[in-house]
């Protein structure tokens, strides 16, 4: 599936609608707390080192979406979460999320030394550890993480 990764840089001006509406009907909510929150303006991915992208198909149609925040769970430097990373039933298995995961990890070189995320789906358990996270990180917060290039310590020192 040929599709296009474009920052988001205005949530207001996509139209999310039908990949909320998918995920809650799978059980997930975090697509409308991404809503939620960006209206509110508590979060709208514009700290530094944070990004949003969503993913449109040939047909122009928006079917995965995820970001990059500073971790709010987090008191140490350096530590970055990916957050509301959604990819449409139809989109995947095509590698979709992993160009858009391998789109935040690259941006998040040079901002944060390592990267957190929180999942309870057995699917995304296993497509995180595939793309090199590591599990059971003993944290309540965050289920998996991926340690950067130490890039981002010799830099901050």
């Amino acid at each position: 599936m040929a599709v296009e990764i474009k920052e988001i840089t205005d949530l207001k001006q996509v139209d999310v609608s039908k990949l909320v509406e998918e995920s809650e009907a799978e059980g997930y909510r975090f697509l409308r707390r991404l809503v939620d929150q960006y209206e509110d303006g508590s979060n709208t991915f514009n700290k530094t080192g944070e990004v949003l992208y969503g993913v449109w198909d040939h047909h122009n149609h928006l079917v995965a979406i995820g970001g990059l925040n500073r971790d709010p769970y987090s008191t140490k430097e350096g530590i970055g979460r990916l957050r509301r990373f959604y990819i449409s039933a139809s989109a995947r298995r095509q590698g979709i999320g992993t160009k858009l995961l391998q789109q935040l990890l690259k941006d998040a070189h040079g901002h944060f030394r390592e990267l957190v995320v929180r999942t309870d789906s057995s699917a995304a358990d296993a497509f995180y550890r595939a793309n090199g996270f590591s599990g059971d990180l003993g944290l309540p917060d965050a289920t998996h993480g991926i340690v950067l290039e130490q890039e981002h310590r010799k830099r901050a020192e």
